[in-house]
């Protein structure tokens, strides 16, 4: 299909910016404008019940901030990780996206504050976000979580780490997780696929040479993009993992990256539903498009499902 032409609005108000790639300008300014984009998407709704916490881990002090939609109530959680290629974004960038899941899906939604690159390099993401869910798992009764009835989620880089959690916790015998929401997630770091090929630097997406900066300021050295936990696309086992919901993007460059892993899934005998959103762009899901409140409502009701809610 040809871009939705809310997306074909929504790249041209972008190109009139000007704004150069993201590879040549001060991280510091890099980060500003993820955090000032944001702020543009509106007012974020409403949800009933939004607390910041600091969990102590074995990974370090990690801030939360904790969505429930029925405080009083125990409910399910998802522990949510943002995008940004783990170099940006934070709690306040993807709070609309946390807050519209802790709505939709009716369950306590825990957004993690990673460590970010360059000054956090692998492995200190994947292993922040594991500490992050086993925190979560044993402290769920502290506020009105259901720690049984466990989630995890994640957009783009955030959709990496979701994946990598279920593969650590099922290769560490826990904790159990019910199921994996993968938004455009980012799973295969060779960069090799036809949709990286095609469409690069094109629709909105990054181009390869601010692709290459990203994995630079993640990792340690070439060798790492191999690593499973790194590409979980690698991974030579997938069997036993969570049933999942993997959500791509027809013009966004991680569109096969996200196909091939649920293919995969399926092979390996897990329950995985893949839908790619006709016309539909990279980070799609946080602006303001048609097809993004769908999408918003295609996952909430796979959580509900997962749950049993």
């Amino acid at each position: 299909m040809p871009l939705h032409p809310q997306v074909q609005t929504h790249l041209e108000r972008l190109a009139a910016t000007s704004f150069a790639e993201l590879h040549t300008l001060p991280l510091a300014r890099v980060r500003e404008g993820m955090r000032r984009m944001s702020q543009s998407l509106g007012e974020p709704v409403a949800v009933a019940s939004v607390q910041d916490r600091v969990a102590h881990t074995d990974a370090g002090e990690l801030r939360l901030r904790i969505y429930h939609p029925a405080p009083g109530e125990l409910r399910p959680v998802v522990v949510f990780f943002h995008g940004g290629g783990f170099v940006l974004g934070d709690l306040d960038t993807h709070d609309g996206l946390a807050r519209a899941l802790a709505n939709g899906s009716g369950s306590v939604v825990v957004a993690v504050d990673y460590p970010l690159a360059p000054e956090h390099k692998y492995p200190a993401a994947p292993r922040a976000a594991y500490a992050a869910v086993r925190w979560v798992v044993a402290h769920a009764p502290t506020f009105g979580g259901d720690g049984a009835k466990l989630a995890v989620c994640g957009d783009s880089a955030g959709g990496n780490l979701a994946a990598g959690v279920a593969l650590q916790a099922r290769d560490a015998g826990g904790p159990a997780i019910l199921f994996q929401l993968l938004i455009y997630p980012d799973l295969d770091f060779r960069r090799s696929n036809r949709s990286i090929r095609e469409f690069a630097g094109e629709y909105g997406n990054i181009s390869r040479a601010t692709k290459g900066w990203f994995m630079d300021c993640y990792l340690n050295n070439e060798q790492e993009k191999l690593d499973p936990c790194v590409s979980p696309l690698l991974a030579t086992d997938l069997t036993r993992l969570p049933a999942a919901l993997v959500i791509t993007a027809e013009y966004d460059a991680l569109r096969d990256e996200g196909e091939q892993y649920g293919e995969r899934l399926r092979e390996a005998g897990v329950v995985v539903t893949v839908k790619r959103y006709e016309g539909m762009i990279h980070e799609f899901i946080r602006w303001p498009f048609d097809d993004s409140k769908r999408a918003l409502d295609d996952a909430a009701a796979a959580l509900r499902a997962a749950f049993g809610t």
